[in-house]
């Protein structure tokens, strides 16, 4: 901040509002986590609408959503407080940060079950029938559907000319291998529960990669999209053949 630059302390309330909105939209423009947040709170949020939930579960969704949000805007606040103490990379700024850190993914560790307590109910039953037309599928296919994942990533790889098959490149291999595991873990279990499980171990072999800086966001997600897309295109080829 310009040293020059004179602060003057808000007078009234109508101003401390203004300062209060001011600090929102700080935090909405320059960090990026506060972005994501939102726009899952208010997609969460326009989905509850949608599912026409009783009084006490909307309030109980919403109010998790605002404390989410509430320790992320805390956390950019600590974030920006320590930066103004402490410019250096100092072992107590660090750990102020990581504290300030761990509120947010408590906060968002328990909006995650108040979601799936209260729209697990509704999703449950319709996930559940749609595995269930999956019956026929046997456990061959999820073989095939591994190789044909490998294939195709070494000829994309082999086409841009960048990465070996499972390191580095477009697309993932490491990603595409994951998803096409847990896409046909979730199609021959028949259980929505493992599939969401199954789904989320994926994603940290994912994550993993870009931890490892071997592969960038879009080469992860592409490489999700591919195991997902062909593990399920040759399910659905094989009950077309069975029909």
């Amino acid at each position: 901040m310009d040293k020059g630059t004179k602060i003057i302390k808000p007078q009234g309330w109508l101003e401390s509002l203004n300062c209060a909105i001011e600090g929102v939209l700080y935090a909405f423009k320059t960090q990026k986590h506060v972005k994501v947040h939102f726009v899952i709170a208010v997609g969460a949020l326009f989905l509850s609408l949608l599912l026409k939930l009783p009084m006490v579960e909307f309030v109980l969704f919403a109010v998790s959503i605002i404390i989410l949000l509430f320790a992320e805007m805390f956390n950019t606040a600590i974030e920006e407080a320590v930066n103004l103490i402490e410019e250096r990379h100092h072992k107590i700024a660090k750990n102020a940060k990581d504290v300030s850190a761990g509120a947010v993914l408590i906060s968002a560790i328990g909006v995650a079950m108040m979601v799936y307590m209260i729209l697990s109910k509704y999703f449950h039953e319709p996930a559940v029938l749609a595995l269930r037309q999956a019956r026929v599928f046997s456990g061959h296919l999820a073989v095939i559907s591994l190789l044909f994942v490998l294939i195709a990533v070494v000829a994309f790889k082999a086409t841009i000319g960048k990465g070996t098959p499972l390191h580095g490149g477009m697309p993932s291999g490491h990603s595409a291998v994951a998803f096409s595991l847990a896409s046909s873990i979730a199609l021959l279990t028949l259980n929505p529960l493992v599939a969401v499980f199954s789904f989320v171990l994926a994603g940290m072999v994912s994550h993993s990669r870009l931890l490892g800086r071997i592969h960038t966001m879009l080469e992860v997600f592409f490489g999700a999209v591919l195991g997902i897309g062909l593990t399920f295109f040759i399910f659905w080829l094989f009950s077309l053949s069975i029909k």
